[in-house]
């Protein structure tokens, strides 16, 4: 029963979707880190600036003071002094990551469903390839299109 439940496993896990997918999950996260550097390392530093000099990092808002009473001069010093908090900053990075991911996934379906629709046309202007075969009159066999004789039943052809 276990040696059954095994293979059955296997033939599973080799099966070509769920190698795309493993793959597909190890792109996503590596373009998730991209991501994410990019929203918290090249946006919203001057995104921050231009909003009055905002760390995004550090917005926050206490709800419920630590150890030692606020106010607390970073996010990492409220936490250090236990006390609990509300995110903020991290949750606008995580939206506009979110928003950069939606979008480029947008883009690479949209140009996904251009190259297949592209392709789709291209196969409908191809002409039809010339029949190879032909059927027997007599025997109804199947028949090379260029036999005087069928091989099937011995008939004379025109």
């Amino acid at each position: 029963m276990i040696k059954n439940f095994i293979l059955e496993f296997k033939k599973f896990a080799m099966r070509g979707n769920v190698m795309d997918m493993a793959v597909g999950i190890i792109i996503g996260s590596a373009f998730t880190k991209i991501v994410d550097s990019l929203v918290k390392d090249i946006l919203m530093p001057p995104l921050g600036i231009l909003m009055g000099k905002i760390d995004f990092a550090n917005l926050y808002i206490t709800l419920r003071p630590g150890n030692v009473a606020g106010p607390y001069a970073s996010l990492d010093a409220a936490k250090a002094a236990g006390a609990v908090t509300w995110n903020l900053g991290f949750f606008i990075n995580a939206i506009i990551s979110f928003v950069i991911v939606a979008f480029a996934v947008f883009l690479l379906i949209k140009a996904m469903n251009l190259l297949q629709a592209k392709f789709e046309d291209k196969k409908k202007d191809e002409a039809p390839a010339a029949p190879t075969t032909k059927v027997c009159p007599y025997c109804k066999s199947e028949i090379a299109i260029d036999a005087t004789k069928c091989p099937h039943c011995t008939s004379d052809l025109k």
